[in-house]
């Protein structure tokens, strides 16, 4: 994909996808450290019956969820085409919301550790310019489903491998809503969004079809590389490398979500 500065009309401004995720590679080791510390501390732990490996994938979605909810906090609050949303599509995205929180708590009860990452860095152009905001919402969205994808496959429980499904699919659910708004939002003064570019790089008609019969895996095979791609989020030198705005940092402000009904837990199928 391509992280968008301003405007699809300024390709010279744009930073690629590859060269985010390579940049972000270098940073990656770094940016597992304080993760594999908090993996080992929960070796042995019997009473959340966690190994290591489910532990650093856990604190991995603690972090992608932070990012989650600092960043529709920050569309709802900032972005000036919220407002002009319908009023069921701003209910969509404050639902989305409270749907991140829920799942980072859900994750932070069973590992006992917030997440290590609590500021958060974006392109230039996030949150101002619609098609910046859109691009990366659902760029977002993309590798969130790919690191779900990669709890369901390396989980050690049943358990642990049902419920990232389950989340996964509300993330599947945020990506759809993505594209769904963007018809009706104007990206400045270019007209109606029609076009977005996701984590596979190649601009897409928000129109079916979609490329979207399936979700999309990233081909990631280890939680260390969501957390990569994840580094330029959070961390200053990298969120530099990738081009993105240093001057701002957004903090993840927790809060108690209000959902319908309860979403269940970790170690059961409730919900």
């Amino acid at each position: 994909m391509t992280i968008m500065n301003n405007s699809l009309e300024h390709p010279n401004e744009t930073v690629s996808r590859r060269s985010f995720l390579s940049r972000a590679s270098l940073l990656s080791t770094a940016a597992l450290l304080p993760i594999k510390a908090l993996a080992s501390q929960g070796e042995g732990d019997s009473h959340r019956h966690l190994r290591a490996g489910d532990r650093e994938i856990l604190i991995a979605a603690e972090i992608a969820e932070a990012l989650a909810v600092t960043t529709y906090t920050n569309i709802i609050s900032q972005a000036p085409f919220f407002t002009r949303l319908a009023d069921d599509d701003q209910g969509y995205l404050q639902a989305a919301r409270q749907e991140e929180m829920s799942h980072y708590l859900l994750e932070e009860s069973v590992t006992g550790t917030p997440s290590p990452f609590t500021k958060f860095f974006y392109p230039k152009g996030m949150f101002s310019d619609a098609q910046t905001t859109l691009n990366t919402l659902v760029t977002l969205e993309d590798a969130f489903i790919a690191a779900y994808l990669v709890g369901v496959r390396d989980f050690s429980t049943a358990n642990l491998r049902v419920t990232a499904a389950r989340i996964m699919g509300i993330e599947s659910d945020h990506r759809t809503l993505a594209r769904v708004l963007a018809p009706g939002v104007a990206a400045q003064d270019n007209g109606p969004i029609e076009m977005i570019t996701g984590a596979d790089g190649i601009p897409e008609s928000v129109d079916p079809p979609n490329n979207n019969g399936y979700e999309r895996t990233l081909k990631w095979t280890s939680i260390s590389q969501a957390v990569a791609a994840l580094t330029p989020f959070a961390d200053k030198a990298a969120a530099a490398a990738a081009g993105f705005d240093t001057s701002v940092t957004y903090d993840f402000v927790p809060f108690d979500p209000v959902l319908p009904s309860p979403l269940g837990d970790f170690l059961g199928f409730g919900g």
